[in-house]
């Protein structure tokens, strides 16, 4: 039986808050910026995907080249808002370290308005690497949180993913790397770490 990949939020940060990418098409994306919090267009009502890993966020994009993501966001929310968003989380599959029963994990699924996903951390080439990157997802309460109380502001990264995409394709890749946001470990508390499974 192979070893699960290890699990581990890294993202850019510091003592007040920490960065968040999301992909959104033109109009969601320039009213945010306009208004400094999600405004409609955006709409509350679905999930919404926030990633601390920038080159995840390419990978998911196209380095914003897809229909309906081409305008890359930096938000930048308070660390107190994504230990919420933790605290109240389910992971989106079954865990037997962590579930009693498939029953007991849908229950909770269904109750909980924050969903956490782990995918393989990509390489600044897009290569899939030996540990996992953390998608969160908001829906209900939690995004009425994001939008009204958590965000500290949002940055059009546009840009810097078309720049960094440029010299990958140049064959720069380090060059790349030295234009995206360093990302380190962020210090769970243990209790959130056991909560979305992550690895201590």
């Amino acid at each position: 039986m192979t070893e699960p990949l290890p699990r581990q939020i890294r993202a850019a940060y510091d003592e007040y808050g920490l960065t968040v990418y999301q992909a959104y098409p033109a109009p969601i994306a320039d009213a945010a910026l306009a208004a400094g919090t999600f405004v409609p267009p955006f709409k509350r009502e679905r999930m919404t995907w926030i990633k601390p890993s920038f080159r995840w966020m390419m990978y998911r994009s196209g380095w914003g080249t897809k229909p309906g993501q081409e305008r890359i966001l930096a938000v930048r929310i308070s660390r107190a808002g994504l230990e919420w968003a933790l605290a109240h989380a389910c992971l989106s599959h079954h865990d037997r370290d962590l579930h009693t029963s498939a029953e007991a994990w849908k229950a909770e699924l269904a109750a909980s308005p924050v969903r956490i996903q782990w995918d393989p951390e990509r390489s600044t080439e897009l290569a899939a690497l030996p540990h996992r990157a953390i998608q969160i997802g908001l829906s209900g309460e939690a995004v009425d949180r994001y939008v009204d109380d958590w965000i500290l502001g949002i940055t059009d990264v546009t840009a810097l993913a078309h720049e960094a995409h440029a010299l990958v394709r140049a064959g720069h890749p380090a060059a790349a790397d030295a234009k995206i946001p360093t990302e380190t470990p962020y210090p769970l508390p243990a209790h959130l770490a056991a909560r979305i499974a992550a690895t201590r």
